[in-house]
């Protein structure tokens, strides 16, 4: 059964048993000041005995507090956090999965009463201030020197956070990049920071493998969409990056009712994942709500992506790869569209996730590790 969802696959000599990945997702569960918290192990550990075959671990900040987008969220902007980050690595990897950091910054949506960004483009009711190029530049440098923290700390990979509306897509983005020098305007030049932060953080970590969170389209009017986002996937394939997670929208417009209705539907950025699969050559991992063994099968066997990425899924139900394995489909819990994303409104109130689907018992467990 679901002969492609179960196939290994291999990114830089780094073996996947299965072709299911768990997509980054920010629950809140850091401690203070973005500390690993025995909530996050517990939570990491789960994600990983699942049977999945990498754990992405969520927007780990390179630049502290300019480039955090909450209060809990993780760090890797210091050797300070290097002891936590290699419990953390191994406690994945323990549980027989791939141990993979998200490195971020979060630019005009950090959680700073002055963010920076690419442009002074309105944000949520503020202005963020342009960053100059000296400042860009030691931007790339964060996140080289992040990546490296993560290799020495024992993670198997690292995944540059380029999606979301965060600062690698805000210089992307012809909506949020308005600058007149050599990183705004064209597209080639709007390419040239995220390329360049990769190409800097490849230096820093030799052959060790790097993905990227890929934002194809920005579901806005005025945002980026595919006829720019997959040539500038093609760019990052030709500069050597391992493989690209593809996901749509940004905070401006995740919120859009419109948006709400599609994020329903099972598997509604699948086909933001098949557009750039179709002009690439690296591994694509394809997410949005894809809530069966018989839907990820279709996406593989149907070429629109390699891997699957489950957050919420995977979140909301542990045994989700087990389940589909051993046939019992109908005893997983699923994730409810219905239930008004009470997960992401705890977050947005700096509190803990926690699912209305889940049993009352590990309801509470999770609620006592937190307080």
């Amino acid at each position: 059964m679901y002969p492609f969802l179960f196939s290994q696959l291999d990114i830089r000599e780094r073996k996947l048993k299965n072709r299911i990945t768990m997509a980054p997702l920010y629950l809140g569960y850091a401690g203070q000041g973005g500390v690993v918290s025995p909530l996050l192990l517990e939570h990491y550990r789960l994600m990983a005995r699942s049977g999945a075959a990498m754990v992405v671990v969520e927007n780990a900040t390179v630049e502290h507090p300019l480039g955090d987008g909450a209060n809990r969220v993780l760090r890797a902007d210091t050797e300070e956090t290097m002891d936590g980050l290699a419990q953390l690595a191994a406690t994945i990897q323990e549980e027989g999965a791939l141990a993979c950091l998200q490195l971020n910054h979060a630019g005009r949506f950090a959680a700073v009463e002055q963010p920076v960004a690419p442009s002074e483009v309105e944000t949520f009711g503020g202005i963020p201030r342009a960053l100059t190029e000296s400042e860009i530049q030691a931007v790339q440098e964060s996140f080289a020197a992040a990546a490296k923290r993560a290799q020495r700390a024992g993670f198997d990979m690292v995944e540059l956070h380029g999606g979301t509306g965060y600062l690698l897509a805000q210089f992307l983005s012809p909506r949020t990049n308005k600058r007149d020098d050599a990183y705004g305007g064209s597209l080639e030049n709007r390419m040239r920071f995220p390329l360049e932060t990769y190409n800097r953080v490849r230096e820093e970590v030799g052959d060790f493998p790097v993905g990227y969170r890929f934002l194809a389209d920005e579901l806005l009017p005025d945002g980026l969409k595919l006829e720019e986002s997959t040539l500038f996937a093609r760019s990052l394939e030709d500069a050597g990056i391992d493989y690209l997670s593809v996901m749509g929208g940004t905070y401006e417009s995740f919120a859009l009712p419109e948006i709400i209705e599609q994020s329903k539907t099972p598997g509604y950025m699948a086909h933001l994942a098949g557009s750039v699969k179709s002009e690439v050559r690296v591994p694509v991992i394809a997410a949005g709500r894809i809530q069966s063994g018989e839907l990820a099968e279709r996406i593989l066997a149907e070429g629109q992506a390699d891997l699957i990425g489950l957050a919420r899924i995977l979140w909301v139900d542990p045994e989700w790869p087990q389940k589909v394995k051993q046939g019992r489909e109908e005893e997983i819990l699923p994730c409810d569209p219905e239930c008004e994303d009470v997960c992401m409104q705890l977050v947005m109130q700096g509190k803990p996730a926690f699912c209305p689907q889940w049993p009352p018992d590990k309801t509470r467990q999770f609620k006592d590790m937190f307080s």
